[in-house]
Formats: structure tokens, sequence, C-alpha cells
């Protein structure tokens, strides 16, 4: 409710139901709560949940909140690994994504050979795919309305650009008609030292993600800015994952918490944004594991989202 009434027009949630409290639940008193805000999780995968039952349960949602629902999806990190499970393929990923749209619009569709049809779904469940890697960018291209790029550096987000575009080609759609997300943590300080320290696990909680695309591509192939910094890497707790403090984050480097974080002033976070928005990013997506989140909520309510609006 907060961030409706500061003028934001998301409110995404992590779906990792091992980590944290479980999601729908409170998308549902979120949706009863409000009255504008688009809700979704940021990001749930196919593998934790049957393709079909998140279909339906969004379906549901979007009936409860009058057609504001938003899915964000991904291959799997943290809700998988915790269980001992890898990601699922992009393969996987694609399909399941054209599967989830049809059965929450209540279009028939096929589940393992099987047509089935969620008849009492009426409304449209735009679709984010979450990526780092060539080959699930392409994929948001051919079938995402939004890609998620979790994190804020304008330099990385260009070159992940690149293969939405490539894979919006190769469907025959209008890159131009896909959204583009940057997802990360947002403080607002004058003392940028303190600030760091309030986001320095975020590096680390994307090292998963480098990790694992350097099990996949050769390190020429990705981008410096993106994989340099993970060499100083040791280990990684997911009992400390997305948590302010996490021991495991202190190989990050303060120049690689300012490229992937929105932090500092006022006008450094507007300015930041600006950034954001030249390289192709149509929304920022404020991840508020910090402390006193309110306050940064109403701060971009009064101060930053004015300046884009």
């Amino acid at each position: 409710m907060l961030a409706e009434q500061n003028g934001f027009e998301y409110a995404w949630l992590f779906d990792s139901h091992v980590l944290w409290q479980e999601v729908y639940p409170i998308f549902t008193l979120m949706a009863a709560a409000t009255r504008k805000i688009k809700i979704g999780p940021c990001v749930t995968n196919p593998g934790t949940r049957d393709a079909t039952v998140t279909a339906s349960a969004l379906a549901t949602l979007n009936d409860i909140s009058g057609g504001r629902m938003v899915m964000g999806i991904g291959r799997g990190d943290s809700a998988r690994r915790v269980l001992g499970q890898k990601p699922v393929t992009v393969e996987r990923l694609e399909q399941d994504c054209r599967l989830i749209r049809d059965l929450a619009a209540g279009r028939e569709a096929s589940y393992d050979g099987v047509k089935i049809r969620i008849k009492w779904a009426q409304h449209e469940l735009p679709i984010w795919v979450a990526g780092y890697g060539p080959k699930v960018l392409r994929a948001a291209g051919r079938v995402a309305d939004g890609v998620i790029i979790q994190l804020a550096d304008p330099a990385i987000i260009r070159w992940c650009l690149k293969y939405v575009r490539e894979g919006a080609q190769e469907a025959g759609r209008s890159f131009d008609s896909i959204e583009v997300q940057a997802a990360a943590p947002a403080f607002i300080s004058d003392d940028l030292g303190a600030a760091r320290e309030q986001v320095r696990w975020f590096p680390a909680l994307v090292s998963n993600h480098v990790v694992d695309l350097l099990k996949r591509y050769e390190v020429k192939d990705l981008p410096s800015a993106l994989t340099d910094y993970i060499k100083a890497r040791e280990h990684y707790d997911y009992s400390e994952h997305a948590k302010r403090g996490a021991a495991h984050a202190e190989f990050v480097p303060d120049d690689i918490v300012d490229r992937f974080c929105v932090i500092g002033s006022v006008e450094q976070s507007r300015q930041k944004i600006e950034e954001l928005v030249e390289a192709g990013v149509t929304q920022f997506n404020l991840y508020l594991m910090v402390e006193k989140p309110e306050s940064v909520i109403k701060t971009y309510g009064e101060q930053i989202i004015p300046a884009f609006t």
C-alpha cells in the first residue's frame, strides 16, 4: 500500500519457498489492500512449481485483483539450489512460458500431450523472463513481454539487450514492444560507504548466476565487467541469501557495488537511473533488503519518481 501511495506501478516479491514465506497468500493480501499497483513474482520458476499450478494461481489472483497480476520467471536459482536441484533448461523455461501464458488467459494448451484449458480464466498474464546469458536472453526476446536483468550496470544491460533483440528478430517480433527491467537494491544516503554496506550482498547474489554462466560459456564470450570480480569469490551461503551483512559478500569490491546497485544521494540515484534509461531500461525494480525500506520508498515517491513521470 505504501508503494502504491508513493507512485510505484509494480510490486514484486522473490519466490523462494524454503528461504522465505510462501508468496501466493501474500499476493492475495496485497491484491486486497491495493487498487492500482501490479503484483507478481520476481521470479518464479517452472521447476519447483508445476506450470499448470502457476497458471491457475495467477489466473485466480487476476480475478481477485481485477487483472493486475504479472509474472517474472527464470530457470530457478535459490528456490532450486536449496533443494539440491539445478536450474531448469532454457528450453523448458521457454516452453512453460508459452504454456502458462495460454492457460492463464483461458486458452487451450497441450500439457504432456493432453489438451487442457482453465475455462474460468479470463485475463492475459504479462510474462517477464529473467536471465543473463545469451541463450535465455534470446528466449526472452522470442516469448516475453518483458526481460528482467538483475543488476543496474548500463554497460552490461546494453550487452544483454543485443541478445534479446536477436531473439525478437528470430520470432518476427518487435524488440521495441519488450519492456526492460533492471532489478537491483536501492539505498539513499550521502554517506556512500555506509550505503555500500547496505547492498554489498547483492553482487554476491549475482555471482551465483555468473558462476553458472561460466559453466556454459567461454569467459571470452561474456563481458569482463560481469565476470572478473568473481575470481575472489570463495563460497556462497544460501542461508544468508539476499541478507544484508552476509559474510560471503566480503569479496565484493566497492566499484562492483557502485556499478550493480543504485545508491548514494538523491541526485546520484536520479543520475544512475537516467543512465539506465539511456541504456534501454523501462522499469527499475528496487530491492529493499536494506535498513528503513519505508524511508527509501517515500524518498523515491517524493523526489525521484516525479522526475521520470
